[in-house]
């Protein structure tokens, strides 16, 4: 197990690296740069502009140097913590992204926990009870789930919060909290404002999660080893959860690795609807603006998390279903 790790922690590397080429030729397809869409903006509004000036600022921020430079100048400070600077908000990449970062993983976070705690009972539920009432019931709502958008049920719950509990949903805090320092009160604040977004953002993973726990255990059910158990007079309880219900968590585990990117980057629209301070209507703003080192980052903080996120799920796969072998050879 150990040299399995080592492995793909070495594997990791030129992964990462091959992303981050990917990532920015990706950004810099668009003709131009920022500074040619500000100036742009300026001449648009009427505003003169100075070549000098962003002749200067074209120098000093790297802009007049060649492709491969750009590049290695950006992959060089990420080892040392510059993700570059944002032309956009004038600060570097890290100081932008730190409070959206900490909230758009607080979100997800929850969001895969309230995903994971509606589907897996329902899952359950309507493949143990299969052709009933409340299994019929429960497959509408998946339904419905699946067929609302994210951003319709945003504005929805916008109305009932406001109408039913008098809470904005204008954000993930009151007004007052924004652009402070952390504490209890705000944490507070955070956690009033957070269960709207956790909703909306679930609500189309959880209808989807739930259709697959219930084929997934409907499928373990009729293998021939449950037919054995009952044949030997194991209590149904028992039976279902030591073999058939483990067997049919694998796809919640071995979706570790693309959930939360999904999660994320899926609730961008959402995130504009309900005005989130989170990283995807930041992304979007700084796809517009051609704000590179901004977006750039964005994307590569997905990547490794889709990287991570993998590694994880096949060492949690190994550990909940011992039919899997992460090391070659034949067990004797």
């Amino acid at each position: 197990m150990l040299s399995y790790v080592v492995r793909r922690v070495l594997v990791m590397i030129p992964t990462l690296i091959a992303v981050s080429l990917i990532v920015f030729v990706i950004i810099q397809l668009p003709p131009g740069d920022y500074l040619e869409s500000y100036i742009a903006e300026l001449q648009a509004a009427g505003e003169s502009v100075d070549p000098q000036k962003i002749a200067f600022l074209r120098q000093h921020y790297g802009l007049d140097q060649p492709l491969w430079e750009q590049y290695l100048r950006w992959v060089g400070g990420m080892f040392i913590g510059d993700f570059g600077y944002s032309f956009e908000f004038n600060l570097p990449v890290s100081q932008v992204i730190g409070d959206r970062l900490v909230l758009t993983v607080l979100v997800s976070f929850v969001t895969i926990l309230f995903t994971w705690a509606i589907a897996f009972p329902i899952g359950v539920y309507s493949a143990t009870h299969q052709y009933s009432w409340g299994d019929y019931g429960l497959t509408l709502l998946g339904f419905l789930g699946i067929a609302i958008p994210n951003f319709m049920l945003a504005l929805v719950m916008m109305y009932l919060a406001n109408v039913w509990f008098g809470t904005s949903i204008g954000g993930l805090m009151d007004p007052d909290y924004v652009g402070k320092p952390w504490s209890w009160a705000k944490f507070e604040s955070v956690l009033e404002h957070i269960w709207i977004p956790v909703v909306v953002i679930g609500t189309g993973g959880t209808a989807g999660m739930i259709r697959k726990m219930r084929a997934n255990l409907l499928d373990e059910l009729q293998k021939q080893y449950v037919v054995t158990g009952r044949a030997k007079g194991l209590p149904p309880g028992k039976l279902l959860r030591k073999y058939p219900l483990r067997m049919s968590l694998n796809f919640f585990i071995s979706d570790i690795g693309s959930l939360l990117p999904h999660v994320i980057s899926g609730a961008e629209i959402t995130a504009v609807v309900l005005s989130l301070p989170t990283t995807g209507p930041m992304l979007l703003a700084a796809l517009k603006s051609q704000d590179m080192y901004l977006a750039g980052s964005f994307l590569m903080f997905l990547s490794m998390m889709i990287v991570v996120g993998v590694l994880v799920s096949d060492l949690a796969l190994a550990a909940l279903d011992p039919r899997i072998r992460l090391e070659g050879g034949v067990s004797r």
